[in-house]
């Protein structure tokens, strides 16, 4: 079936339901890009500091020259990390994507995170100082976001938005930017509901992405005794009265929201059903049930993502 899409500001539509390619090990996530195209997904969520985009690349000419795709059916995001921020450094990388992904435009791409680090000519993901801590950039995302815009004005990339910043950046971009964002990427899920975010930006025309929509169970700095969302009692009455898996249930109450969702996993079953969806419906009630499990509880942060 054709994955339900939102318009965006830009003007291209988003399929409301992506495959996130965080984490996998090398060799599966081309293995899963794969399998969630067969399943029927056409938008994927990507990154450089993924550290993966060749073995996406390779998986997307497979497809493409096997006829199960085209290029024009596929949503393909992209993101500029943070040691990529300055103008010229921001534009190089984007088009460093491209060849890795073997393609001439990103559907949209984004600003990774608002928070800028040096940069030292080498590929080190979150490089340090002399005493060990990050080393920090005074780049400003605005000129980023500039860098971006020209990406627009040539072509390379249709759409482009925002990840893991706040309504006051979010603000600052809208206000000294030429191009309105036309997504914001942050932590979603129904212990962390991102109410007032979520208001803010829909109020704003731009689109909500949901990443970690499980509350990322499998997370390498996860704590003991934290709480497991896919494990959740309530959670876990309502898949039974859906007939559905907890995963599903989350997925909807996402959906239904208006918000785009990007589950990542290398297991094609789970992709399978996380993408088995589309016939049922949450109903009113239980949607405020699932919002009522609100803990503004975040488990992704960057200083949890450093040994990540």
């Amino acid at each position: 079936m054709d994955v339900p899409c939102l318009k965006l500001s830009a003007g291209n539509k988003i399929p409301v339901l992506g495959l996130g390619t965080w984490q996998p090990k090398p060799g599966e996530v081309g293995e899963a890009v794969k399998s969630a195209i067969d399943a029927g997904y056409r938008h994927l969520d990507c990154a450089w500091y993924y550290q993966n985009e060749p073995e996406i690349g390779a998986a997307l000419k497979t497809k493409f020259q096997e006829g199960v795709v085209k290029r024009e059916d596929m949503f393909i995001t992209g993101k500029i990390w943070r040691t990529k921020m300055r103008y010229e450094d921001c534009l190089a990388s984007l088009k460093n994507s491209l060849r890795s992904y073997g393609i001439e435009y990103l559907d949209m791409c984004l600003i990774h995170w608002p928070i800028p680090q040096k940069h030292d000519g080498n590929d080190e993901l979150l490089p340090t100082d002399d005493q060990g801590s990050l080393a920090y950039s005074t780049t400003s995302y605005l000129e980023t976001w500039k860098a971006l815009e020209k990406a627009v004005d040539d072509g390379l990339v249709k759409a482009i938005g925002l990840s893991n910043f706040n309504s006051r950046q979010i603000e600052d971009v809208i206000r000294n930017g030429r191009i309105k964002p036309s997504v914001v990427q942050v932590e979603v899920h129904p212990y962390l509901s991102q109410e007032k975010l979520v208001k803010f930006c829909q109020e704003r025309d731009i689109v909500v992405t949901a990443y970690s929509p499980f509350a990322s169970p499998d997370r390498p700095w996860a704590i003991s005794g934290e709480p497991m969302l896919l494990e959740d009692p309530q959670l876990l009455d309502m898949a039974k009265k859906y007939k559905k898996s907890p995963a599903q249930v989350v997925i909807r109450w996402l959906i239904q929201r208006n918000i785009v969702v990007v589950p990542k996993s290398a297991n094609p079953c789970r992709i399978r059903e996380n993408f088995n969806v589309w016939d049922f419906t949450l109903s009113e009630d239980d949607m405020a049930v699932i919002s009522s499990f609100n803990r503004d509880y975040r488990f992704i942060a960057l200083f949890k993502t450093v040994n990540g």
